[in-house]
């Protein structure tokens, strides 16, 4: 089986910072792309940014400028570290990998449970 955990949500203050961490466990051969995901209250859950397995990027134009998306693939995790946090940001974040599992020729879509993050104005 393979498991996301994530960390590194809580509450901040507009113009704050916070970093996100997701961490990938289990039966891996190889992660392809990661990324962070987001939905807020009433709203679509939408991309936020992601990394392929060589290091390139995207981010939604919300956050472009304001939030980078790394990688360090010898541990499987995946960060976000996000700076001039807004009222807007608010949501919870969901951390997503493709993943080939040990035994398996074919990628697997892998969710995390979700971390909140709060930003008062």
């Amino acid at each position: 089986q393979v498991q996301l955990v994530e960390s590194g949500g809580g509450l901040v203050q507009a113009g704050g910072s916070l970093r996100l961490s997701c961490a990938a466990s289990g039966t891996i051969f190889n992660i392809n792309a990661m990324g962070w995901y987001r939905q807020a209250p009433g709203k679509q859950r939408e991309l936020v940014a992601a990394i392929t397995s060589r290091g390139s990027t995207n981010y939604a134009d919300s956050v472009k400028g304001r939030f980078t998306i790394s990688r360090d693939n010898a541990k499987n995790t995946v960060y976000l570290q996000m700076n001039s946090l807004k009222p807007e940001d608010t949501a919870v974040y969901y951390c997503n990998a493709r993943i080939v599992r040990l035994g398996v020729s074919y990628e697997y879509n892998y969710w995390g449970q979700g971390t909140q993050v709060t930003v008062s104005s």
